[in-house]
């Protein structure tokens, strides 16, 4: 007999708005995800510190205690949990200190929920595929944890989209990816990611990866394979 086993994803979703917590909730658990939910920042706190999570949704105005603040304690103590802020705040620099301390994305409010589920499907996605500490392919070599790029041991100088595309490139590479797929993997930025974006940096990264063996095939109608060079 075979034994089939699923492995649920668990999320903690840590707000203090009961009627927008419930239906978040609701929503992943239609997903097929495991909620388990938290209204203030001491709770959140200490169930994100005591458990193992696959992701960490986060409201930055908590009572009790700030989400930053959570945020903070969490990464001190090196769990590499991913982590989706969710803020009413619109100013600039509490999205960049969020990531400056170690969030992986953001969402401002208010939002439509399928936007949420892409971000946590894409966050997710992100975690599942890169388990390796590098990733290499010909002469480049790519510094997950460090999010770096190097050309025979020296650096290359990158934007941060640019390091989106790549990291997303070498994950598959090999395999044709499509557009849609990079705009998935992009999301989270200040601005719209178009088609158009996507273009200007497969073109920036095909000239500044020429020296590493590799290239950036178009793939007519389909979309790109990153590939060495034969």
């Amino acid at each position: 007999m075979i034994t089939l086993y699923v492995v649920i994803m668990q999320i903690l979703l840590a707000e203090d708005d009961a009627v927008l917590s419930d239906g978040i909730s609701k929503a992943l658990k239609q997903r097929g995800y495991s909620v388990a939910v938290c209204g203030d920042g001491l709770s959140a706190q200490k169930v994100a510190l005591a458990n193992s999570f696959d992701l960490l949704i986060l409201d930055l105005g908590l009572p009790k205690l700030d989400g930053l603040d959570v945020l903070q304690s969490v990464r001190s103590q090196n769990k590499v949990v991913p982590i989706l802020i969710v803020t009413a705040r619109d100013g600039l620099n509490d999205r960049v200190h969020g990531l400056d301390l170690g969030a992986d994305d953001y969402i401002t409010k208010p939002f439509d929920l399928p936007e949420l589920e892409a971000r946590v499907r894409a966050l997710l996605r992100r975690t599942s595929q890169v388990k390796e500490e590098e990733l290499a392919l010909g002469e480049l070599r790519f510094d997950v944890t460090g999010r770096r790029a190097f050309i025979r041991g020296a650096p290359i100088e990158l934007s941060a989209k640019e390091i989106a595309v790549l990291e997303f490139l070498l994950i598959r590479a090999g395999k044709v990816v499509n557009k849609e797929q990079l705009i998935e993997h992009m999301y989270g930025w200040d601005e719209d990611v178009t088609f158009n974006a996507i273009e200007v940096n497969i073109h920036r990264l095909r000239k500044k990866l020429e020296a590493a063996n590799v290239n950036i095939r178009t793939i007519r109608g389909l979309g790109y394979l990153l590939d060495t060079i034969v």
